[in-house]
């Protein structure tokens, strides 16, 4: 589990592709100070497992269903990547409940300065937008931020200097790709809705026919 801060600006090492998997090798010496083998770190939002470390990187594999489903498919040698080391428990939650298991990518479609923020709005497909809600909150290349705006095909946010600046944010241009993880919370609760609603749809009516099965009348 993260929470969507963002901890070290990472660089990718190297990219190696073994059939459809591909290994990547990351350097992060701040959080690779304590890190040990097999624990989860993000990169761009993605949930992955140390599979082998040194003093300043860590290599990790990427599964065929990670690169359909995220940008680390076309994520190239030198490339900046956002890192984020797994929650702890006694840690500070300072963003939102964040898993590291992407929905899906979206596509920046607009970029505009309004005084000290930065505004960016993401093109998303209506199976991601279904779950994002003004005020709610998004991950976006695994960095927690605030939904401003929300349209038919797309939402906005408004980025602090700090999340511009410290983040691979800061060097995204239009028609760039994203990760997007939508929160977790809203797609149990639908799944629970969901559930019941089937549930009370196939319940019986209480009448004489009912009682008379179940022995009342």
């Amino acid at each position: 589990m993260f929470t969507g801060i963002i901890q070290e600006l990472g660089r990718v090492k190297s990219v190696n592709f073994v059939g459809n998997v591909n290994k990547l090798k990351i350097e992060c010496p701040i959080i690779m100070k304590d890190v040990k083998l097999g624990e989860s770190i993000a990169v761009n939002g993605v949930c992955l497992t140390v599979c082998n470390m040194g003093d300043n990187w860590f290599e990790a594999d990427v599964m065929p269903e990670t690169m359909r489903r995220t940008s680390l498919a076309n994520i190239k040698s030198s490339a900046k990547v956002n890192i984020e080391p797994a929650l702890r428990l006694g840690d500070r939650l300072g963003g939102h409940i964040v898993t590291g298991h992407i929905d899906g990518t979206g596509t920046i479609k607009g970029i505009r300065k309004e005084q000290n923020a930065v505004w960016m709005a993401f093109q998303l497909t209506p199976e991601i937008l279904r779950y994002i809600v003004v005020k709610g909150s998004v991950a976006v290349d695994g960095i927690s931020l605030t939904v401003a705006e929300v349209d038919v095909s797309s939402c906005s946010v408004s980025l602090i200097p700090a999340t511009f600046d410290n983040t691979i944010l800061g060097e995204k241009k239009v028609g760039d790709t994203v990760n997007i993880e939508c929160d977790i919370v809203g797609k149990y609760i639908e799944k629970l809705v969901v559930s019941e609603g089937k549930n009370l749809s196939e319940k019986k009516s209480l009448d004489i026919s009912f009682l008379s099965e179940n022995g009342f009348a």
